[in-house]
Order: C-alpha cells, then sequence, then structure tokens
C-alpha cells in the first residue's frame, strides 16, 4: 500500500530583520565598541563583526563611522537630558535642585568612564565634534532655564544666567577630565568627585550651602 503519511512542510525562513532593528543593534554596537576602546578603535569592521553584520550592511544603513556616531551621539545627548530632567524638581530649593541635576550627570558620566571620555574629550571627526558642540550648548541652555527661573523668584542673586550656566558645563567637564582619562583607570571616588562638583556649582550660582556643609566649613 502507498505510504499515506502527510509530510509536514519545512518551516518558512525567518523574516530578515527589520531596518529599525538593524540600526539599533548597529548603534548598540559602536556604543559597546567605543565604551571597550574608545572612538578611534570604533572602526567601521570593528562595529560591523560586533553587530554580526556584514561591513557593507553597516553602509546600507549609515553613510560612514561619522554618520553612525553622529546617530550614536544624539542617542546618548537625548538619554542624559532626559536623565537631567527627571532629576530636576521645582518643589526643592535652587541647591538641593543644582545637587540632583550635576549628580545626575556626573554619576552617569563616571559610572560609565570609557564611553563619557570618547563623547566629551576624544578628536571627533568634524561632523561629529558639531553633535558634541550642540549638546553642550543644550546642557547650558537647560543651565540657563533654571538659573533664569530661580533669579526671577529671588532665590538667586542677579546674575547673566548664559553666561553662568556655559561656565558651569565648561567647569564640570574640566573637573571630570581626570575622574574619566582611561589613564587614571577609575582610580577616582565618584562620591567625593561629585561632592566637589556640587559644592562648586551652589557656589557659583549663589545658592545657599546645605546647613550640615555650612556647619563643617565653620
Amino acid at each position: 500500500m502507498p505510504d499515506l503519511r502527510v509530510i509536514e512542510p519545512p518551516p518558512p525562513p525567518p523574516p530578515p530583520p527589520r531596518r529599525k532593528d538593524t540600526r539599533t543593534r548597529l548603534l548598540r554596537a559602536g556604543t559597546e565598541t567605543v565604551e571597550t576602546g574608545g572612538y578611534a578603535a570604533a572602526s567601521v569592521a570593528a562595529i560591523a563583526e560586533r553587530a554580526g553584520l556584514a561591513t557593507g550592511t553597516l553602509y546600507r544603513h549609515f553613510a560612514s563611522k561619522a554618520a553612525l556616531f553622529v546617530e550614536l551621539f544624539r542617542t546618548i545627548g537625548d538619554a542624559e537630558l532626559t536623565a537631567m530632567a527627571d532629576a530636576a524638581a521645582p518643589s526643592r530649593s535652587a541647591g538641593e535642585e543644582l545637587d540632583a541635576v550635576i549628580a545626575t550627570f556626573a554619576g552617569r558620566a563616571m559610572a560609565r568612564p570609557r564611553l563619557a571620555w570618547a563623547l566629551v574629550y576624544e578628536p571627533l571627526d568634524e561632523e561629529v565634534d558639531a553633535e558634541r558642540v550642540r549638546y553642550r550648548r543644550l546642557y547650558a541652555a537647560r543651565l540657563a532655564r533654571f538659573i533664569r527661573e530661580r533669579v526671577e523668584n529671588g532665590e538667586l542673586p542677579d546674575q547673566d544666567p548664559d553666561t553662568t550656566a556655559a561656565a558651569l558645563v565648561g567647569g564640570i567637564a574640566e573637573a571630570l577630565v581626570s575622574p574619566l582619562s582611561p589613564v587614571a583607570a577609575g582610580n577616582a571616588d565618584p562620591d567625593a568627585v561629585i561632592a566637589a562638583l556640587t559644592a562648586f556649582c551652589r557656589r557659583a550660582i549663589g545658592a545657599d550651602e546645605p546647613s550640615a556643609l555650612r556647619a563643617a566649613n565653620g
């Protein structure tokens, strides 16, 4: 008798990854590669290999390494702005809110020092560096808005909010050079660095020091 058993067809091949998913993989691989060896080590070939994709696939999604890093910069920069916004709380005093924002920014940078070093300090392609400058201006604009509001409600002394904010962003970046440096290899105490930064920033905007700190300073 003939064999009447039903033969199941083989399962269909998995669908190709969606374009958005592939871009996400490449951006994640770019972030991981920078976190391991810095921007200079993040070649197109290294990123594609980490993502498990062919180099040609990367070029189908990004015109160049610089184009990939522009988008990576935007992704990380937007996340930092969101974290700073989440840390802010207008119900707090000016000093307390500033403490929370600065501690969030510096703490997140020190938690991923190699990535932060690459994004803030390493030499970059011109178009990527333009993104770096744009985000520094956005950070300064957010701080300037905070200072302006607190000056207007009488909580802070009169000052030029834009100049103060730009000075704070520059000062914080300079203060984090040593703690984030790959040469330092994470030897800085994050709590001590953040405490010094927040105290400096309070003094810079004219916010009252916490009572415990005032007592310690005698």
